[in-house]
Formats: C-alpha cells, structure tokens, sequence
C-alpha cells in the first residue's frame, strides 16, 4: 500500500520563445526526450540513437532518432561532447523534465514509518530531531541533507533546571507544542540542588503559556521587583538559564549533513575538485543562505537544476528544498537535500515533501 503525496513544485519561467519550442514538442519528440533524461538519470551516460531506436522497438529507424534528436539539440534540451557521441540533457532539459514530463512517485508505508519514527521521536529535543531528519534524508536519498533550523518560538509549557555535576546544569524547555529543547550552563560550584528545585518551581508559577521573549521581560521585571527576596545567585542562575536560548530564539540554525554522499557519483559530476570545492561550500553553510532566503518566501517544494543556482552550476547538481510551516502558516524553516543533476527526482520530491510537512506539524500550538 502507497501513501499519497502532491507536492507543489517550483516552476521555471520560461521565455516566450522557449514556451513555443519547448512546450509544443510533438509527442514522438517528448517520448524520445523522456528515454533519453530516464536512461541519463540511471547511469550519467550519454544516449545513442541506435540505443533508442531499440527500445522503442524500431518504429523509428536510427536516423529518424537522430534527426529528432538534432531538433531537441537546436531547442537547448539536449547537448553532446561531440558530434558522433550519445546526447545528455541540459539544465534546461531537465527543468522541462521535471516541470512537464516527470511522474512524481508515491511514498510506500514503509518509508513514511521511517521519517515519521524520526520525527516523532519524544525522547530527543529540537537540534537532535533536525539533525537525525538532515541524516535520514542523506541516507535515504544518497544526497547531502540541508536542515533549516527554525528559531525557537511558541508557548512555554515547562522548564526545569537538573545538576548534572557540581559545576553544570541542565536546562530544559518544554514548548506547548511538544518541542524539547535543552542546554548546559555553567553554576557556582557546590549549588545546593534545593535551590535549582526552588528556581524551577519558581520559573514555573509566572512563565507558563508566555513565549519565550514574553517570559524573559517577565522575569526581568519580577527581579527588579522581588529583589529583596532573590539572592544574587539565583538572580544569576535565572539569566543564565534565558540567555543561553538568545541564539535559538533569534536566528535559524543551518545544519548540512552527509557531505561524503557527493563523492559517490564522481564520474557523473565529472572531476573530484569540483566536488571537493563544493563540500567546502556546504560545510562553510553561508553560501548556500541565498537558496535558503529564496525557499523562505516561496510556496512549496523548491527545485534548482545546475546553473540555475551558481553554488551549484559549477559542479552539476541540484537541490530539492521544501520549507515547513507552523500551524499559523507561517515559514519557520526549511528541509532538503543537494546531489548530482541526475539524482532521482521521482523518488526525492515526495520523500522530501512528507518529511517537511511532518516537522510542520511539530510546531503546530496545540
């Protein structure tokens, strides 16, 4: 049994004249340019005209082929090395393909049971969730994981303050959403845990069902007002234990992760220190905030083919990025993957797609 998956998908703007040519191809045309992109996906080769005119069962001869697949040539889908050699798609042919031709596949159970098991995973917090989710995603789909991290917003539930040796603490911060995020901060040595209990509780009478920003002006007002009655440490332990969320509430957290999948598919990307140089660009993060801003005010599923992007037209790859909402609708972040041009759309968009509307949900106020 398959489960149903509709992503809205990014689509390219084309000029009027390529409207003409590309999108009033005959059908004979879009059958060969479909074999010709389906073949390129599977093995990054260049496809011959003797090879096509087999597989559909010579209706065609090899020089009718070839003729077609000159047309495509002069239209910008299809290129080749030279002039005897197969043709591979152009970024432009495969923005056809994916926008016209490309049937997008269904999630089976099994492979929703798989991201929803690292979704909805209780037992890790926030940062651990994105980056078990940018790995699964790496691992299921042989490309590198990206992971937007969203700011930490909503409604406080609970927040708790545990040892954890006689210099460290623990905090914890529960959302009403179920989110669960922690930090360590660092307590005069030998605090008495009695007075990280008092500190909870405390906490705990004035900040529930506020935001985090709300709570913070809270407190701040409480210790000016209750000052005979708050020690300086505890003072202290209170805006320790807020100030270590300021990076979580001010600003989302890029997270890349499986970067060595891209030197499984050297030879489709054509020389490793064109993969080497873009790992470096990955793992340096900055660069790749203008794809990341563009998803952030799009709607849907973002698709970049080569030279469509210039992080990655270097290299021939692409990126499939979706963002996810909260329950206001609002984009808080975003989840996707990077890998060589011929990666399998087919197969990615939908896993993709699921696992952004999952973390959606996550963040949804109950």
């Amino acid at each position: 049994m398959e489960k149903k998956n509709n992503p809205k998908i990014r689509k390219i703007k084309f000029s009027e004249s390529l409207k003409s040519s590309l999108f009033n191809l005959n059908q004979r045309s879009k059958q060969i340019f479909r074999l010709i992109v389906n073949d390129f996906l599977k093995d990054g080769k260049p496809v011959g005209s003797r090879r096509l005119s087999i597989k559909m069962g010579e209706k065609l001869s090899a020089a009718s082929v070839r003729n077609v697949m000159s047309d495509l040539q002069d239209a910008g889908l299809l290129q080749s090395t030279h002039t005897s050699a197969g043709r591979i798609p152009t970024d432009l042919g495969l923005r056809f393909f994916v926008d016209g031709l490309l049937q997008v596949g269904r999630l089976t159970n099994n492979q929703c049971t798989e991201i929803e098991k690292v979704i909805n995973n209780q037992s890790q917090n926030v940062e651990e969730m994105f980056s078990e989710a940018g790995s699964l995603l790496s691992g299921l789909l042989d490309c590198a994981g990206i992971v937007l991290a969203p700011k930490l917003e909503g409604f406080i539930k609970h927040i708790e303050f545990v040892p954890v040796s006689n210099v460290k603490a623990l905090v914890i911060l529960v959302t009403e959403s179920g989110i669960i995020e922690n930090r360590i901060i660092e307590v005069p040595k030998g605090l008495p845990a009695s007075l990280l209990t008092e500190t909870t509780n405390y906490l705990n009478s004035i900040i529930k069902g506020k935001t985090l920003e709300e709570s913070k002006k809270i407190i701040s007002g409480q210790i000016k007002d209750d000052k005979k009655y708050i020690d300086k440490v505890t003072k202290n332990l209170i805006e320790e234990g807020f100030a270590c969320w300021d990076d979580a509430s001010k600003k989302n957290k890029l997270i890349v992760t499986g970067t060595s999948k891209l030197l499984d598919d050297i030879e489709a990307m054509e020389q490793l220190e064109d993969v080497r140089l873009l790992i470096e660009k990955l793992e340096n993060k900055k660069n790749l905030m203008g794809v990341i801003d563009e998803t952030l005010q799009a709607e849907g599923l973002q698709i970049y083919i080569g030279s469509e992007n210039n992080l990655f037209g270097l290299t021939g790859c692409s990126t499939i990025i979706s963002p996810f909402k909260n329950k206001k609708k609002e984009i808080i972040g975003a989840i996707g993957v990077i890998g060589p041009m011929r990666i399998n759309y087919a197969k990615i968009i939908p896993v993709v797609d699921y696992t952004a509307k999952l973390i959606g949900e996550k963040f949804e106020i109950k």
